[in-house]
């Protein structure tokens, strides 16, 4: 394959791998800020607070997406290693999301129902940029390239065949 045609088969499975990572990313928008919203309104749970807990519900839903559809071919190996790191980075993600509404909320007083679903947009944007970049990087570790594994199987697989008999026909001398 050309460097060209290589260049274009990557293009196209990033664009994919992108278009996978935000319908997850939007199903735990439409969680996260609906949870936010149910908390914002039917609690007395202070607005950043009532923001984290939806956060969290949205991390563990879009787990399940992501390991089960958006990286579902991905190295599977070391389950407790990778919920662990999703877990941190997500973590992370969640800093992020929620510092950019407690500076909204605590630092301008912006803290009107549209306001703090505003911020805790802005907040969800900037997150997921960082989430994608560390989810792809350390968290669903892509699998060796397809020839390095055809490789190995022919390795593994190339054992001499077993010493067959030949006798000559002695008839047909």
């Amino acid at each position: 394959m050309s460097e060209r045609g290589a260049l274009r088969a990557r293009l196209e499975l990033l664009a994919r791998e992108i278009a996978k990572f935000g319908v997850v990313g939007a199903v735990g928008l439409v969680v996260n800020i609906a949870v936010s919203n149910l908390l914002w309104r039917y609690t007395d749970i202070p607005t950043v607070r009532a923001g984290l807990l939806a956060t969290f519900v949205a991390i563990l839903c879009n787990y399940v997406g992501f390991r089960y559809w958006t990286y579902r071919d991905r190295d599977k190996t070391g389950r407790t290693r990778e919920l662990t790191l999703f877990l941190l980075f997500s973590a992370v993600g969640a800093v992020i999301e929620t510092g950019v509404l407690y500076v909204a909320t605590y630092g301008f007083g912006w803290d009107t129902p549209v306001q703090s679903n505003v911020f805790k947009i802005v907040g969800i944007g900037i997150a997921t940029l960082f989430r994608f970049w560390s989810y792809r990087t350390w968290v669903f570790r892509a699998l060796p390239a397809s020839r390095e594994v055809e490789g190995d199987k022919e390795a593994l697989v190339s054992v001499p065949a077993p010493a067959v008999r030949v006798e000559a026909d002695t008839a047909r001398r």
